[in-house]
């Protein structure tokens, strides 16, 4: 997922923090099957397993 969301680099400035889910308890018991996950600073998840580009690209084009 994180090789996908690097292609739209050429179109939107992002930041990208990975965090180790297993390392977390509270993070390991929210999203357990669902790795990997995107999600926003707050926690909205944005898409699992697949990147989900329209969806990103329409969350990251409200910040344009």
């Amino acid at each position: 997922m994180l090789a996908a969301l690097e292609s739209l680099r050429g179109e939107f400035i992002f930041e990208v923090a990975v965090v180790d889910v297993d390392t977390d308890s509270a993070l390991e018991a929210r999203y357990d099957e669902l790795v990997p996950v995107l999600a926003d600073e707050g926690g909205v998840e944005l898409c699992h397993y697949f990147l989900d580009v329209p969806k990103v690209r329409e969350y990251l084009a409200r910040f344009q």
